[in-house]
């Protein structure tokens, strides 16, 4: 499903208008032409998502002092070329392979660094702990390296509403001066704790070396560009209507989330980018996607004319599955500066299921 829908993206309409939208409501979008942006993650939902916003606004500049060169970066060369076959201006995409493990070993001069490489999934967790957190902490210690050598106008690190961890029932919404309880010797960890490690090695590289950097913390966010190995609960509902099948539930679902389609996550970053405040962390989230997870699944399960059924967990879903309860996210911060959601989840499950439900048919 993944590669093939990723070849035919470009042609849905809605995709298109999506994105158009996500780019009238980034603040200060204008300040993005003319420059070089360098997206790490660059295959992964919202990094691709990013790319394809640049692409679409480069495909509609007269003037080619407004086109933006974009750098894509990902581990493997191969899974560039085909996510991005077919997209607009390919000549202003360029194609860097990196495994963010590993010494960085490209020299580029760019502008802006959007940092969105990471494990952000849970078989991805369970499978391999050590490399998110090695991707997370020392992947982003090159690259806060790089952003200092090249004097780079603004470095974003994008970050999780996992950061904030569990807290008690009397916190509403986590706002971005929260900090709740991780536990630190679960595996499971191996992401809220290195993402956590790497926002404050992002302000001390602010502080220190005055580096010029924003933190974004991202909700659950969904959209129609997941990846084939994303095993999150929002992907596997959503990938089990366009299979005509039920969603089974493995458990009550009762956990509380904030919940971004992708187009209203990807304004929010870019707005940040543009006009947040230097050393600072915004969280974007959606007030109106304040939802359980039996929430989302009854509302794509219904979209879909299909049912929602349970069964008791299995092992391996135990394992995966975060223990937090709660991780509903206070949007005021980057609302403050100008951002504003489009999307509720109504709309935004319905785009996304059209989206690759056309795909699926091509």
């Amino acid at each position: 499903l993944g590669g093939k829908m990723h070849k035919t993206l470009y042609e849905v309409a809605q995709y298109q208008a999506d994105l158009r939208t996500s780019i009238q409501n980034t603040v200060n979008f204008q300040l993005l032409a003319g420059k070089s942006i360098l997206i790490t993650g660059a295959t992964g939902l919202v990094g691709s998502y990013l790319a394809d916003m640049f692409s679409l606004w480069n495909s509609e500049q007269l003037s080619a002092l407004n086109k933006i060169q974009i750098y894509v970066c990902s581990r493997r060369r191969i899974n560039l070329e085909e996510r991005f076959k077919g997209c607009w201006e390919a000549n202003c995409l360029h194609f860097i392979e990196q495994d963010f493990s590993e010494q960085l070993h490209f020299d580029e001069q760019v502008d802006f660094i959007i940092h969105a490489a990471s494990n952000a999934y849970p078989a991805a967790f369970d499978r391999d702990p050590v490399g998110t957190m090695l991707t997370n902490i020392i992947g982003t210690n090159e690259l806060l390296q790089y952003a200092r050598a090249k004097k780079v106008k603004r470095f974003i690190f994008i970050s999780t509403g996992e950061v904030y961890g569990e807290m008690g029932e009397n916190v509403v919404a986590f706002s971005e001066y929260h900090s709740g309880y991780v536990d630190i010797t679960s595996p499971r960890s191996c992401y809220p704790s290195s993402k956590r490690a790497a926002e404050t090695l992002c302000v001390s590289y602010g502080k220190q070396f005055d580096v010029n950097i924003v933190i974004a913390r991202l909700c659950h966010t969904y959209g129609p560009n997941i990846t084939c190995s994303d095993n999150r609960a929002t992907a596997q509902f959503i990938n089990n209507v366009l299979e005509g099948q039920d969603i089974i539930l493995k458990s009550k679902g009762l956990q509380l989330r904030s919940y971004s389609y992708i187009a209203d996550c990807a304004s929010g970053v870019l707005s940040i980018m543009t006009s947040g405040e230097f050393g600072q962390a915004y969280n974007i989230a959606n007030p109106d996607s304040r939802i359980t997870i039996s929430d989302f699944a009854h509302i794509t399960a219904e979209l879909a004319g299909k049912s929602v059924k349970f069964q008791i967990s299995n092992l391996q879903h135990k394992i995966e599955q975060t223990a937090i309860t709660r991780a509903v996210l206070d949007s005021h911060k980057a609302e403050s500066i100008g951002w504003k959601n489009q999307f509720g989840p109504q709309e935004g499950i319905k785009h996304t299921m059209e989206i690759m439900n056309f795909l699926k048919k091509k």
